[in-house]
């Protein structure tokens, strides 16, 4: 007579909510644990946001520095992990056959986009709650409703995770490293974080204005500095850049 040891097997994959779960925490461990991503989601956000904050370089017009920079500064933070961190990673994943061959295991292709949209708002959180931080040591007085605040983050971090999909799908790795860091530096200048927008001549408000990291900036600005409502054209901007991204990037995305 035999009988089932306590230890039999059972073959089969794992419940699907566990494999994302392992696979998002495992995300964030790699993200956390690269030096030149933490440059890029912590080092440079805080950094600008403490030396802006306390020395008079820019201009940012009447009111405390810290209260114009702080909503730039968590827009600045949500691109460099949703756009700049993700695409120079999953960029770098397709070239050396990881996402090939994480295709082939049990997790299907969108568990693993799931697992890697989980993984970029935990490091959204830590770094948000970071941000929030320091900016309220620096002085930081916040307005505005939370609910506006959490539909622009939400929404930046989609249209932010589309295009960088899109490019690390669509480019090899080092032309995804390359441009992803490009876009930064300019969409830093340009795009409303630690430049007013009223800086720039009207006929290039108009047109970065309708740039993603312009509308999350502004609207972010517009809740917590100004206490407005809900930003409805910010908000249209980013769903409009959100949906174009996502399916843009699902369309293209090569996995090898």
């Amino acid at each position: 007579m035999t009988t089932t040891g306590v230890y039999t097997p059972k073959p089969g994959a794992a419940p699907m909510g566990h494999m994302i779960a392992a696979q998002a925490a495992l995300e964030t461990k790699m993200l956390l644990r690269n030096g030149e991503q933490l440059l890029l989601t912590v080092v440079i956000p805080t950094l600008l946001l403490v030396l802006f904050s306390s020395v008079d370089i820019v201009d940012t017009g009447a009111g405390e520095a810290v209260d114009f920079l702080t909503p730039g500064i968590l827009a600045l933070a949500v691109m460099s992990t949703a756009f700049t961190g993700q695409a120079i990673a999953t960029g770098f994943e397709r070239r050396y056959g990881v996402l090939k061959r994480l295709a082939a295991s049990p997790l299907p292709r969108w568990g693993l986009m799931t697992a890697k949209t989980a993984s970029v708002l935990v490091t959204e959180i830590l770094q948000i709650t970071l941000l929030t931080v320091i900016a309220f040591a620096l002085g930081w007085n916040p307005h505005g409703n939370p609910l506006a605040v959490l539909l622009l983050l939400i929404l930046g971090t989609a249209a932010f995770s589309g295009l960088g999909l899109l490019m690390a799908g669509t480019l090899k790795a080092e032309a995804t490293l390359a441009a992803a860091n490009l876009v930064f530096l300019l969409l830093l200048v340009g795009g409303g974080v630690i430049v007013p927008m009223d800086k720039f001549p009207p006929a290039a408000q108009d047109a970065l204005g309708l740039l993603p990291i312009t509308a999350l900036s502004e609207g972010l600005r517009d809740v917590l500095q100004h206490g407005a409502g809900l930003p409805w054209s910010n908000l249209g901007i980013l769903a409009a850049w959100a949906v174009a991204g996502l399916a843009a990037a699902g369309k293209f995305f090569r996995w090898e």
